[in-house]
Order: structure tokens, then sequence, then C-alpha cells
């Protein structure tokens, strides 16, 4: 899987592709988001966004849900199949199930529309942040602290995390994910046989300063079940999950 470098580690602006069929509000978000330095590429549906995004790098994807041809959660979807780029889905007041199928699809995140700018803003930072996110170094850790490692690497039984190298291995084999499920994972590995609430992890991970929408988490969760192993994350039921050691 390939996914665009990050452009925080470079001079140029941010690349981002906004899929939206409704006219006003693609135009709308485009101007404002320029306005905060982004570089825009939009789409008014599916199809024509999976193509921009397959003949141009981006650093980040905004989709609707609702789509002519191909809707947000198959480009979503799509994307995946070659990309961990990070992708911010938009979803219809109260539309619960595009939610969760976006999330399902691979999405990063989702607001609800109508968005205030500062919060959509806001969101696309934390994705930001999350691809180009690394531990920070800390002293050593003693051995009843945390997972036994290697170096820069993390080794929680047939499980392996290069935090220099943000990779992880299972049975020597690659595991891709996403920046966030990444983060996610991280934030276990820190904190083995530990139950985490989903409001940390709400915290932690997807920066929420406020009490998010916890099906993010059960979701992402989820994910990093069917890439791991159903095993490897527990819940604990009315509190939240842990990592098992």
């Amino acid at each position: 899987m390939s996914s665009s470098a990050p452009a925080a580690a470079s001079s140029r602006p941010v690349r981002v592709l906004l899929v939206e069929d409704d006219d006003l509000m693609r135009r709308s978000f485009t101007v404002a988001l320029e306005r905060y330095g982004y570089e825009m590429k939009a789409a008014a549906d599916g199809l024509t966004g999976l193509e921009l995004f397959r003949d141009e790098s981006f650093d980040l994807l905004i989709l609707d849900v609702m789509l002519p041809g191909l809707d947000g959660i198959g480009l979503c979807r799509r994307v995946r199949e070659t990309s961990l780029v990070p992708v911010l889905m938009m979803s219809a007041r109260g539309d619960g199930l595009d939610v969760v199928a976006g999330l399902e699809a691979g999405a990063d995140d989702y607001v609800v529309k109508p968005v205030d700018t500062y919060v959509l803003v806001a969101r696309i930072r934390s994705l930001l942040r999350r691809a180009t996110y690394a531990p920070a170094p800390g002293p050593e850790r003693a051995a009843d602290e945390g997972p036994p490692s290697e170096g820069d690497v993390l080794v929680l039984g047939d499980l392996s995390i290069d935090t220099a190298g943000m990779e992880v291995f299972v049975s020597g084999s690659p595991v891709a994910l996403t920046p966030t499920e990444l983060k996610l994972l991280l934030e276990f590995a820190a904190h083995p046989g530990v139950v985490l609430e989903r409001h940390t992890l709400l915290r932690n991970v997807w920066e929420y300063g406020w009490d998010g929408d916890s099906r993010v988490v059960d979701l992402c969760v989820q994910r990093l079940r069917r890439k791991l192993g159903r095993e490897r994350i527990e819940t604990v039921r009315g509190f939240g999950y842990k990592l098992r050691r």
C-alpha cells in the first residue's frame, strides 16, 4: 500500500481533494480552506474524484457520503485498496448508518453537515498530525511498565511495532495500517494490559476536546482486530478496551 508523503515535512502546501456534489458547499469549502493555506482540488462526483486521486498526489481526502455515480463509501473503499492517505467523511445530520459505513470502509474520522469551517479545519489538522505522528522519546522503561522492546521495536508476542520506522509486523509479516489505526495501536501498546476508556482514546488519538462519538473508536478497533487478530484487543464491557500482553 502507498500513501502520500505528508506535506508537513516539506514547504509545499497541504494538498486536499474534496469530493462534494453540492455546488454551493463545494465552492464554499474550497474557498474557506484555501484561505487557511490548503491547496484544493474538487470534484462533484465519486468517479471524477477517483480519477483525480489516481492521477495526482494528495495529503488528505474529504469525501461526502452521498455522491452520484460512486458514493463516498465506495470511493473510500477504492482509495483504501492502494493508499493509507487520511480520509475525512462528511455525513448528513443524524444519518448514523452513513457514519458507520464510512468508518467501516476505512475513513479516519467524520464530520456532520452543516459543519463550521473552524471545526473542519480542526479535524483536518488532527488527521495530518496523525499522518506525521512519531512517539516522543522518553526515559528507559522499567520491566513492569510496558512491553519488552528491542531498540525502537516494541514486542508483544508475535506482534512487533517499529516505532522509528512506524511499521507493524505480525509473525514477521508487515501489516499496513492507516495513520489513525497506527496511532491507536501505539496508544494501546504504551499501556499493555491496561483498560483504556473510549473517551480517553478519543482525546489522545482523535484529539477530541469534548465527548465525541465513540463509534469512531469502536469501528477503528474492529479494523485493527481484522488486521492484527481478533483476540489481540479485548473488550472490557462498560469501560473500554485493552491490549493483551
